[in-house]
């Protein structure tokens, strides 16, 4: 209930139908699958480091790209790694996700199928080098220039999701 004093100063209750909960397993697949945009939070050497990616889910994986630097060198260090996908329709109204796995950098049919994967999902999308890897025609990696995309999974553990609404 929200108190509020209405013109006159006299004191009303206003019923505010306000929900919190647990997503159910069949809206956290929902969920994962048709958002493009997450975040990547993993950890090594006392340090915890969160930064956005572009994704394609399976149902299994989370596959993504990124050139090499920082999360790379974490998630080489640490596998271990927590993925959040959210919709925000406003501060009242959203669904979030996270999930627990382990990191695989792909190399050979498995960055192969990675890429595909990738591609496949944001394909559709405004490209730029950061939202999808360089790739040639039959969709194999351009391994020229300084972009060079590490092409990664992550092997989900578990998932949970939380959602508001009003």
């Amino acid at each position: 209930m929200l108190k509020e004093k209405n013109k006159f100063g006299i004191l009303i209750l206003k019923k505010i139908n306000l929900m919190l909960g647990e997503l159910s397993p069949d809206q956290i697949e929902s969920l994962l699958s048709s958002e493009v945009i997450g975040r990547i939070g993993c950890s090594a050497n006392g340090i915890t480091y969160v930064v956005p990616v572009t994704y394609a889910y399976d149902g299994k994986y989370i596959y993504a790209h990124s050139k090499e630097g920082m999360k790379i060198q974490m998630m080489r260090q640490n596998p271990l790694v927590c993925f959040e996908v959210d919709r925000m329709e406003n501060p009242a109204n959203w669904q979030s996700v996270i999930l627990w796995g382990k990191f695989f950098e792909l190399k050979g049919d498995d960055q192969k199928l990675g890429l595909q994967k990738l591609i496949h999902r944001l394909g559709t999308f405004t490209r730029s080098e950061t939202s999808i890897p360089a790739h040639n025609p039959e969709g194999s990696q351009n391994d020229e220039g300084p972009y060079k995309a590490i092409i990664f999974r992550i092997e989900v553990k578990e998932k949970s999701g939380r959602f508001e609404r009003r």
